[in-house]
């Protein structure tokens, strides 16, 4: 019996293969849906290429937005710092309003999303060895495969906790086809297995392409080490260590650097250069990002876009939270309250509340409605302060850990921390995440793993459970995780819903 590459299964563990060739414009473009069988398919090294270029196709998939909102929008609106004009939006409203249940189709789209690139890249990994070809780039293949099974698994595994873990390309036959929930311990132990030999496959330290880089791998082992040394796991301080010399790794590369500007974060020339350690790749008039019409007010005017949604703008308490003088928080910088006027450039309007100038392309906005920008996943920013925390939290203040966060800080033209204790200067180094990494679905994952949550009033962290937002919902226990999706737990008696939902 022949069975075909295009499987299906209930977790959507087989997923469609990208068909093309290596330069970047071609590893962006749809699949070719035709149906190679298994006896006529991984032969040569173009098949190899195909077989990873697959699985970074889903990258793409859960970005976006419209007048449905979009599921990465999920992120934001659990930590209570974002805000939407759009009503229809009801997956936003239910999460923003903590009354999120199992049927919100953004948490069903990360699943099945998410577990098609891990079925592509169980593929590429059973199959790849057996192909005869270079060996340097089959390792290489293997290394990007392994780095991006880690990251679709590390956001499965902080969303929606206790989840199958699928290793194997899985068939109609397969045992894994309804698979159990695995503990989360095992589900680390794959990511950091995966990244650890990532680092070892010869991959180049940066790739202008936006394929999988050594730096991406170091960065994102970084933050996994962060993250096992707080909730749910709290490995302490040997992790905090292993976070801190794996950022470390990162800086004394001198391979990246902050911008010096905060418009080269959204300026499509410096697409996976400098500051930019991994993004998800759109391409102009091919497969362009598609999320500019959701971070623009709704029905004002200012967009060459027809369509103005607001689907997602920060809330006034947390922008009106940063320190005097930010200028993070100036007009243009991360945020935006006025913008001329499509009808005619000579005149502002003033918008009303703060939109996300971060994710803006301007050329897009204002004449071509076709974006070039990338998605960020991973910026040297990020690193710095993983560096920052997880150092402080090993040794305490030490030069380096300030000479970390002051960067961010002097960016942000802000006076340089000196003269803190521990306790401080950990509180300190959070607000910097908060405030620099907003909006880069980062912030939820931070509370999670800290069990804290920012007020916006205070400007202190309190604990997460109990902590209630600045326009009234508190957060419960059950919102440390989000709900596993109706479909699956129907579909799968093994699986069990998370608690409270």
């Amino acid at each position: 019996m022949k069975y075909h590459i295009k499987f299906f299964s209930r977790l959507a563990i087989c997923g469609t293969l990208l068909f093309s060739a290596g330069s970047c414009s071609e590893f962006l473009e749809e699949p070719d849906r035709s149906n190679f069988t298994m006896e006529n398919y991984f032969t040569k090294p173009e098949h190899a290429e195909s077989v990873v270029n697959s699985i970074y196709e889903n990258l793409r998939n859960v970005l976006g937005g419209g007048f449905n909102g979009a599921p990465w929008m999920m992120l934001e609106f659990a930590t209570g710092l974002a805000n939407t004009e759009l009503g229809q939006a009801q997956n936003s409203i239910f999460v923003r309003n903590l009354v999120n249940n199992s049927d919100n189709g953004y948490g069903a789209t990360y699943w099945t999303n998410h577990y098609r690139g891990i079925a592509n890249a169980n593929l590429a990994i059973a199959k790849i060895p057996g192909i005869n070809m270079d060996e340097a780039a089959k390792k290489r293949y293997l290394g990007e495969a392994r780095f991006l099974r880690a990251l679709y698994y590390y956001e499965l595994v902080r969303m929606f906790g206790s989840i199958p873990l699928i290793k194997e390309p899985v068939d109609l036959k397969s045992a894994d086809l309804y698979a159990p929930q695995a503990p989360v311990e095992e589900v680390y132990k794959l990511i950091e297995a995966d990244l650890v030999e990532a680092e070892s496959s010869g991959l180049p330290y940066t790739d202008a392409t936006g394929r999988v880089s050594l730096g991406a791998i170091k960065s994102l082992l970084s933050s996994v080490y962060l993250t096992m040394a707080g909730y749910p796991l709290q490995k302490g301080a040997e992790y905090y260590k292993k976070a801190a010399d794996k950022a470390q790794e990162v800086i004394q590369s001198g391979r990246y650097s902050l911008f010096p500007s905060y418009d080269d974060l959204h300026n499509p020339a410096k697409k996976n250069t400098g500051e930019n350690i991994f993004m998800v790749q759109f391409a102009a008039f091919i497969l362009p990002s598609n999320w500019q019409t959701s971070i623009i007010p709704y029905n004002q005017g200012i967009s060459a876009y027809t369509d103005e949604t607001g689907a997602i703008f920060a809330n006034k308490e947390f922008v009106e939270s940063y320190e005097q003088g930010d200028k993070r928080v100036a007009e243009k910088q991360f945020y935006y309250k006025t913008f001329s006027l499509r009808s005619d450039r000579t005149k502002t309007r003033d918008l009303g509340g703060y939109y996300l100038y971060k994710h803006f392309d301007t050329e897009a906005q204002l004449s071509t409605t076709s974006s070039n920008l990338n998605w960020t996943v991973m910026r040297y920013a990020q690193v710095l302060l993983t560096y920052a925390e997880a150092a402080n939290e090993v040794g305490g203040p030490s030069a380096a850990v300030y000479e970390a966060v002051n960067a961010i800080r002097k960016r942000a033209e802000l006076p340089a921390l000196a003269g803190l204790s521990k306790e401080q200067l950990r509180e300190a180094i959070w607000r910097e995440r908060w405030y620099e990494l907003s909006f880069e679905n980062i912030t939820w994952y931070d509370m999670v793993r800290l069990r804290k949550a920012f007020n916006v009033s205070t400007r202190k962290f309190e604990d997460y459970v109990g902590h209630k937002f600045s326009y009234g919902p508190v957060l419960k226990e059950r919102e440390l995780l989000f709900p596993i999706p109706t479909a699956e737990i129907r579909n799968n008696s093994k699986l069990k819903q998370n608690p409270g939902y």
